[in-house]
């Protein structure tokens, strides 16, 4: 017998494992992992938006975003309405909030609550970086 057919027979036996397959998959399943334990962390802080206008909104984004950088905060959570009670104009605070979260550089990865008792669609929560 020679080694080819030793080094095949072995194979056959025991097989092989590919070490870069397990890698990949590991860490998908670590992202996973975060994105579900991001998802279901609490918020640390709220700001409610309600009744504010587009300008008004912005500058209170600002401060609250700011304020809680500064303390170090996590996970944040925006109320902001589904604009249903808005009259002859489209919702804007939920639009504002959307463009505030692409420019801030402190906004991370954003969504929306689970439930409609966190808000639903009408709060957004923001991971600060």
């Amino acid at each position: 017998m020679d080694m080819n057919e030793i080094l095949e027979n072995w194979l056959d036996k025991y097989g092989t494992v590919d070490k870069d397959q397990i890698a990949e998959h590991s860490k998908h399943v670590q992202k996973l992992d975060e994105k579900n334990y991001i998802q279901n962390m609490k918020c640390e802080a709220t700001l409610d938006l309600h009744g504010l206008h587009q300008d008004e909104a912005e500058h209170a984004l600002e401060n609250f975003i700011n304020e809680c950088i500064r303390k170090n905060l996590r996970k944040v959570l925006i109320i902001h309405g589904k604009g249903i009670h808005t009259k002859g104009t489209d919702p804007v605070l939920k639009e504002t909030v959307r463009r505030f979260i692409e420019y801030n550089r402190h906004c991370g990865a954003s969504g929306h609550p689970k439930s409609n008792a966190e808000g639903g669609n009408g709060a957004t929560w923001i991971i600060l970086k």
